[in-house]
């Protein structure tokens, strides 16, 4: 069924309001962004991945971006070359057909190209999200390390995955 979605760049998206709308649904798994921010981070990103008008979006950062994520930052004092996935996120609706494992095939792709040997993120412990545990497991990701932030309301584990 996953053949039926098209991934596109989402910097060339005029409309971006419906993405906006996906992750701001998802902000428990990612964070809520406000227009200006989401597209400051559009903007910082070496992968932009959309699946429009409103199916899905990735954000990528390498080492050296201008990105101020707690988690981002993490990673750059760990490791000298990655990169970093923000957030992927799936509208509900579409969950289920492939589509992060699609979008996550084009990152570690681009990825190669682009001469990292690592991509990097974290998931959530608490709240916990099985869903995405079994689904980096399955691409090879593995744990290096974990941290509890905003006064103790979440826990992550930080993940990297070798290409």
């Amino acid at each position: 069924m996953s053949g039926q979605f098209d991934i596109q760049e989402l910097r060339r998206q005029a409309t971006r309001d419906a993405l906006l709308g996906v992750n701001n649904r998802n902000a428990e798994e990612t964070s809520p962004l406000s227009p200006e921010r989401f597209n400051q981070l559009i903007g910082w990103a070496r992968v932009a991945l959309c699946v429009p008008p409103d199916v899905a979006l990735l954000l990528a950062f390498d080492q050296s971006a201008a990105y101020d994520g707690r988690n981002f930052l993490w990673f750059r004092s760990r490791f000298d070359d990655f990169l970093y996935i923000d957030r992927v996120v799936v509208a509900d609706q579409y969950r289920r057909h492939g589509i992060g494992r699609m979008l996550y095939a084009e990152t570690f792709e681009l990825a190669a190209r682009l001469g990292h040997a690592r991509i990097v993120c974290e998931i959530n412990v608490v709240p916990p999200n099985p869903v995405s545990d079994r689904f980096h497991a399955s691409l090879g990701f593995q744990e290096v390390g974990r941290a509890t932030i905003d006064d103790g309301a979440k826990t992550v584990r930080y993940l990297a995955a070798q290409l």
